[in-house]
């Protein structure tokens, strides 16, 4: 399991560097799925990870794993699905082989995949196979039978391309879609405007399909945009400008809300 911000498609699917592959789905599922993540290594020392907000919903099948838990002591399952999050989730990974794949779901692919409200696993760990039912389990022996992770990939593609159910109501696509394309700089009031419905039927809908509010998942989209500016050069007053905050006291605020580390410890861990 992995921060989504820096996958980035490879031709290279056959390869593992360090560890760990990326790869693009299949064209027809762009609007669904967002990346696939190979993973084979062993950790030979505890060590937690931190899973910041970033508008992506995670489901992880592992043919191999290390325990991992929460901070709460709670174990997590092997294979698992990650909602949407306005917080950060931290876990310790113990010594152990991690081999398996992680894929980045956008919400309409998570919605039509799973077929239920996104509010109900927000913010939330959850087993695959208590989204999936048997099917999960199928698909994971399926993938461990299969050599190489580009024949892999396409399993994957064959599998999701089957499966995919009714997605989400087109309004609610638009906003959500609106919100990607702004970094959040668009207010909900005009949101509303755009769709012809209330403020309030937004947030009802919204929340329940997607499982944030559309105000939280503006903020989240900016944040997106804040951490992909910090891999340049420019200093946090300039991206604060650029990403819609008011100033870079408002950044550091929102950014630690969010991911639980300042701007300047977020930058010098990447």
């Amino acid at each position: 399991m992995g921060s989504w911000a820096l996958v980035v498609p490879t031709e290279e699917v056959d390869r593992l560097d360090g560890g760990h592959v990326f790869a693009s789905p299949h064209p027809r599922l762009a609007a669904h799925v967002l990346s696939y993540a190979a993973q084979d290594y062993r950790q030979h020392e505890r060590r937690l990870w931190r899973m910041t907000p970033l508008g992506v919903l995670t489901l992880s099948i592992d043919f191999e794993s290390p325990v991992r838990r929460l901070e709460s002591g709670v174990e997590l399952p092997v294979s698992a699905v990650i909602g949407l999050r306005d917080r950060p989730l931290v876990a310790e990974e113990l010594p152990g082989r991690s081999h398996g794949i992680s894929i980045g779901l956008t919400p309409l692919g998570a919605y039509a995949l799973f077929g239920l409200p996104l509010r109900e696993i927000a913010n939330t760990v959850v087993g695959a196979g208590d989204l999936l039912g048997a099917r999960g389990g199928l698909l994971a022996e399926e993938l461990a039978e299969t050599r190489g992770w580009a024949a892999r990939f396409r399993l994957l593609d064959e599998r999701f391309t089957e499966w995919l159910g009714p997605g989400l109501e087109a309004p609610i696509l638009g906003a959500w879609q609106r919100l990607q394309s702004t970094g959040g700089r668009v207010r909900v009031d005009r949101l509303a405007d755009e769709i012809g419905w209330t403020r309030q039927h937004l947030n009802r809908r919204f929340r329940e399909q997607i499982g944030l509010s559309p105000k939280t998942a503006g903020r989240v989209a900016r944040l997106n945009r804040a951490a992909v500016l910090m891999t340049g050069p420019r200093s946090l007053a300039e991206i604060a400008a650029v990403a819609g905050y008011a100033d870079q006291a408002h950044l550091n605020r929102d950014f630690r809300a969010l991911t639980g580390c300042t701007p300047t410890e977020y930058r010098r861990k990447r």
